[in-house]
């Protein structure tokens, strides 16, 4: 009986090789996910975009991020136990002018985990302008199928989620008809794009 091992081991060694070299001459080397740093006046965090799962949403974001529309907004929605969320107003709660809303992408496979960005929009699915929200705990309700349309997940805090949990910490209360305002501003000083 024939040893069928042999010719396995060097079909497979063949394999190797030649994945190997294809990723060292960068045949195989995808594009890394684009990152964003958040500086606010508690901390900075950092974002990592998933433009395969939502590109049109991170296109959207990362065209706000260019032309420095964050810079100076506050994140205005603080509920602990759920999510924060900013880039929309500045520090008198006055609304910033927006560009056109863009499409929702909410997958029922991109969860509203703890961590994750998303944009918050209103009852229309398709209102997302400028706004985002970090998720502070797992929110399966905020996914597409389980109540509606659900919320466009488009990344995730990888670094400085600790600064996030800061924010949900502070005091809020009502200012100008909105709830859930913190009471010392919690202000978005630059967001820019990491090489």
């Amino acid at each position: 009986m024939t040893n069928l091992v042999k010719p396995f081991r060097c079909v497979i060694a063949v394999l190797l090789s030649v994945t190997a070299s294809l990723v060292t001459s960068g045949a195989v080397n995808e594009d890394p996910l684009p990152k964003v740093l958040v500086e606010t006046s508690l901390g900075s965090f950092e974002l990592t975009l998933r433009p395969d799962l939502a590109p049109e949403t991170v296109n959207n974001f990362t065209q706000y991020v260019a032309d420095d529309f964050y810079d100076n907004t506050i994140f205005h929605r603080v509920i602990p136990g759920f999510m924060v969320q900013g880039g929309g107003f500045d520090q008198n709660l006055s609304r910033q002018p927006t560009k056109d809303p863009v499409v929702n992408e909410a997958k029922p496979t991109a969860k509203n985990l703890r961590g994750t960005v998303a944009m918050a929009r209103t009852q229309d699915p398709d209102s997302a302008t400028s706004q985002f929200f970090i998720n502070l705990t797992d929110n399966g309700f905020l996914d597409a199928g389980v109540r509606g349309a659900g919320y466009t997940v488009f990344g995730k805090v990888t670094e400085g989620m600790g600064v996030v949990d800061a924010i949900a910490s502070q005091p809020t209360g009502r200012q100008r008809g909105m709830a859930d305002v913190p009471d010392q501003p919690v202000i978005i000083k630059n967001v820019e794009l990491l090489p």
